[in-house]
């Protein structure tokens, strides 16, 4: 008789048991979690200020073509972007000219806008 009520009392503890589940390894950590207006600090918005330089396409024979990718648009030497003209194509940068005004985009890895004035 004894075994049959420890029995059923180890079965009538089961479902308790289950209810304690395991954390999930995958799960950010709360403060990720928690909504802007709980965390600490300034919310930040990240806006591009100009043209993105995605990528940069330079042949490697002498007099082989040159583009670019900014904002999405491939773009040969020579070619617009938004009133600028493509003016140079090196292997991690790109010149645009609107005028007299030179704009240089960097590639970064972080996938953000590095826009320098010469």
């Amino acid at each position: 008789m004894r075994i049959i009520l420890a029995a059923l009392v180890a079965f009538a503890a089961m479902p308790v048991l289950a209810q304690t589940a395991l954390p999930d390894p995958t799960r950010p950590p709360p403060e990720v979690l928690a909504p802007q207006t709980e965390r600490s600090g300034p919310a930040v918005a990240v806006v591009a200020a100009g043209p993105q330089l995605q990528s940069v396409l330079v042949a490697r024979r002498p007099g082989g073509r040159k583009l670019a990718v900014i904002d999405g648009a491939i773009v040969p030497l020579g070619g617009k972007v938004g009133g600028a003209v493509l003016v140079e194509v090196r292997e991690s940068a790109v010149v645009l000219q609107r005028g007299k005004q030179k704009q240089v985009l960097k590639l970064v890895s972080s996938g953000q806008d590095k826009a320098q004035q010469p």
